[in-house]
């Protein structure tokens, strides 16, 4: 292995690879991708640890867990030395409708569920990179692995986390998936990291109906509508939230909506991103009516399974609630 890893080891030799490798990418369906160095995320840790010394990150205890393997791929696979990242543009040209009898579901949760979209992808990618060079390892990782996901896609050059602290590329906007593929390759990187393309707008800090962008470029999720609709296990949605859901059932996507840069979003040709049937919009009628059995099979590889029918029919009744008061 070491002998077959060391011819690698020209600048030639590691660029070739690299192209081939960002061009099998394309091919496979990614949009962007960029190659850079298996190091740690210094400044972005200090940005993580300060977001936590705030609380910020509410009852996601998973965040709290050891900053250090957050930040150090080589923590996640020791031998890592390269960090391939891709993005994919996930939007499809629907809108949801004005029927107070529905809750809105994020744009990102209407087709298939992005893990096995993307890390079905990556994982293509990493057997054709095995079949090119037999000592390659590699592991595919979708937001589920211990990585800050934006935090390498800025380093590799593929958009700039905006104030909304999503990612924001030129071509799509911020309608898109981020995964990595870390590899036991040295390859020719990337070195320049994406500018901020934000300027003076605060057009999304702005149209935050709960103030969760506290200033720019840091959410605090106890004040936000997507996480107190997805990853919160509270039996109730924290009234300053559940006031101001917008119809909101799923996810949220109004910073996202309101962005200048989302203007140049394009249909992507990933057709497992199309809505599935009742999912660009929901019936909350129909929800609370869920059985387990019924859920189960509904929202089978669908990212909507992420918050369990219980947060889904709390989240209903949070909306009819709101019906009602109005």
């Amino acid at each position: 292995m070491v002998a077959e890893l060391s011819q690698l080891a020209s600048p030639h030799a590691a660029a070739h690879l690299t192209a081939r490798i960002k061009e099998r990418a394309l091919a496979l369906g990614f949009h962007k991708v960029g190659v850079v160095v298996a190091a740690p995320l210094a400044d972005e840790r200090a940005r993580l640890e300060e977001w936590l010394r705030r609380g910020y990150h509410g009852e996601m205890s998973w965040m709290a867990r050891d900053a250090e393997r957050r930040t150090d791929p080589r923590l996640v696979m020791e031998d890592a030395r390269s960090v391939v990242v891709v993005a994919l543009n996930y939007f499809t040209p629907h809108e949801h409708g004005h029927d107070p009898a529905t809750g809105k579901i994020s744009r990102y949760a209407w087709g298939d569920d992005y893990h096995d979209v993307v890390g079905g992808k990556l994982k293509e990618l990493l057997a054709w990179i095995k079949a090119e060079c037999p000592a390659a390892e590699g592991k595919a990782c979708v937001d589920i692995q211990p990585l800050m996901d934006k935090a390498w896609a800025v380093r590799a050059g593929l958009g700039w986390i905006g104030k909304h602290t999503n990612l924001i590329t030129r071509e799509y906007g911020s309608w898109v998936f981020l995964g990595e593929l870390l590899l036991n390759l040295e390859l020719d990187y990337d070195t320049t990291a994406s500018e901020d393309h934000c300027g003076t707008c605060t057009l999304c800090i702005e149209a935050c109906p709960t103030g969760a962008i506290t200033e720019a470029y840091a959410v605090d999720s106890n004040r936000c509508i997507s996480y107190a609709t997805i990853e919160l296990r509270a039996p109730e949605i924290p009234a300053p939230v559940a006031d101001n859901l917008e119809g909101w059932l799923y996810g949220c996507d109004i910073c996202q909506d309101v962005c200048p840069w989302n203007r140049f979003e394009q249909p992507t040709a990933e057709t497992r991103f199309e809505p599935r049937d009742g999912q660009v919009s929901a019936d909350l009628a129909a929800l609370l009516e869920l059985t387990p059995d019924a859920y189960a099979a509904r929202f089978r590889r669908s990212a909507i399974k992420r918050a369990k029918l219980a947060g889904l029919q709390r989240n209903a009744l949070a909306l009819k609630k709101n019906q009602h008061d109005d």
